[in-house]
């Protein structure tokens, strides 16, 4: 029973190899540079044992993606519980999810990257709707004398998910002001949409 389990203990730890010399690739030469011939060379593998864990590279995206939604709910619940009044708790889910942004930039890429369509994503994808229902639940409770229905709830959350994703993807294009000056066009950008729901 001991042997087994250390089997499966190694194949978890060269899977997480896998994925962790995926990442590091990427973060050094970019998406288009990722290969399992590189990632077999990174890990000292043959490429062969790497198709034993995944069946090609976008099998490695998938699970990164998947990686990237886990940090990212996790890091949002956690700003979330750091506030009791319904508005502080989507200013900090959503400086949250910019920090995430810029931390995990690579990640946040294949997360949200123009070749992936978001709607088919949280279809295949569990992780990917958490970052919605977190935020769509604060909104429902601003909203509650209002009694929005699903769809009035979901413009306003595609509002605040377009205005961040706006940013962020401006500034990891191309950065041109200050950090201090687009904190704070992304923090009047919430602000402003926050009042919109109470207005």
């Amino acid at each position: 029973m001991a042997s087994k389990d250390r089997i499966l203990r190694l194949k978890e730890e060269t899977r997480i190899n896998i994925l962790d010399a995926s990442l590091q690739i990427v973060k050094e030469e970019g998406w288009q540079a990722l290969s399992m011939r590189k990632i077999a060379d990174a890990i000292e593998y043959t490429a062969p044992i790497i198709y034993e864990y995944f069946s090609n590279k976008d099998a490695i995206r998938m699970e990164l993606t998947r990686k990237g939604f886990l940090i990212l709910a996790r890091d949002m619940r956690q700003a979330k519980e750091k506030h009791r009044l319904p508005g502080k708790q989507l200013e900090a889910m959503w400086l949250a999810y910019w920090n995430f942004a810029f931390a995990e930039r690579e990640l946040y890429q294949v997360m949200f990257g123009v070749d992936v369509n978001c709607c088919e994503l949280c279809e295949i994808m569990p992780e990917a709707e958490v970052p919605y229902t977190l935020v769509s639940e604060v909104i429902e409770e601003i909203m509650v004398d209002k009694k929005p229905s699903e769809d009035e709830v979901c413009v306003k959350y595609y509002t605040f998910w377009s205005v961040i994703h706006g940013l962020i993807s401006i500034n990891l294009v191309r950065r041109t002001t200050s950090d201090e000056i687009t904190r704070e066009v992304l923090k009047t950008a919430i602000s402003g949409i926050i009042t919109s729901l109470t207005a």
